[in-house]
């Protein structure tokens, strides 16, 4: 058994997608995947139930573990708090508890130019990210309060290097660090720990967006200095696990970053 066992964790955003080679394909799927072989039991969000569905199975399958999948979008047009406390609602009448938050969730329309952007995919960006870490944030913290458990929220290079094509996302990313820093501030005292990592995984989004947009995946996205993009399991994921683990607490608000030599920054 893990040391996550009989622990609750929601993960938005954590469909199962797979890359062309076959291997894990989505961030979300992959901290899912971590927290499975450590016994977790998950409550997996997102748009796509053909993909929840998919996850359930599979981490069911091999890792003898319970999973709740709740489809849930927050978008402008939702009634976002009443879309959040499903979720909640639903995590606490299966399991009891919840004791890891993770905001993985956000969509964006990369690769248009700032002045093309339209208000609909700024929107989609914002509501999708910063909007979606805030209700889920609020909605859990009585708790979070009560298990003293932890938060992990994601920022992006988009944000700290202002990326070609992706206004709205790196907008959305940026307000995430700012509301995840007030957050470690404000609920230390309460023993929730929060944290941001800053992650460049090789996802089935990003090949997408090289096939897409071949001229600003070239502009934006570097070979990180180790030599290989980050895996989404045993390289986010593990951290994901790391920072829900009590040998960690000291790390509270700090940023890590995948986004360089893929290690840890405190």
């Amino acid at each position: 058994m893990g040391f996550l066992a009989g622990k609750t964790a929601i993960i938005t955003g954590a469909g199962r997608a797979v890359l062309s080679d076959g291997r894990c394909g989505s961030i979300g799927y992959g901290i899912a995947t971590a927290y499975a072989k450590e016994g977790a039991n998950l409550v997996i969000t997102g748009r796509n139930v053909k993909k929840l569905e998919a996850a359930k199975e599979e981490l069911e399958r091999l890792y003898h573990i319970q999973v709740l999948i709740v489809q849930a979008d927050v978008n402008a047009g939702a009634d976002n708090e009443a879309v959040v406390a499903n979720v909640v609602k639903q995590t606490i009448d299966t399991f009891g508890s919840i004791d890891v938050l993770i905001n993985n969730a956000q969509a964006s329309a990369s690769g248009v130019p700032l002045a093309e952007h339209t208000t609909d995919q700024f929107n989609l960006a914002l509501y999708s990210g910063l909007y979606a870490a805030f209700y889920y944030m609020k909605a859990c913290y009585p708790y979070l309060a009560k298990s003293k458990g932890s938060v992990i929220n994601f920022a992006s290079g988009a944000g700290l290097f202002g990326n070609f094509g992706q206004c709205a996302y790196a907008a959305a990313k940026e307000g995430i660090r700012g509301l995840t820093r007030v957050a470690a501030t404000e609920w230390a005292r309460d023993g929730i720990n929060v944290n941001i990592i800053c992650p460049l995984a090789w996802t089935a989004q990003l090949e997408q967006f090289e096939k897409a947009y071949p001229d600003a995946f070239a502009a934006n996205v570097k070979m990180p200095p180790a030599g290989h993009y980050g895996d989404s399991e045993l390289e986010i994921g593990r951290v994901c696990v790391q920072l829900a683990s009590p040998d960690f607490k000291y790390l509270t608000g700090e940023t890590l970053t995948l986004e360089g030599g893929m290690g840890l920054r405190p």
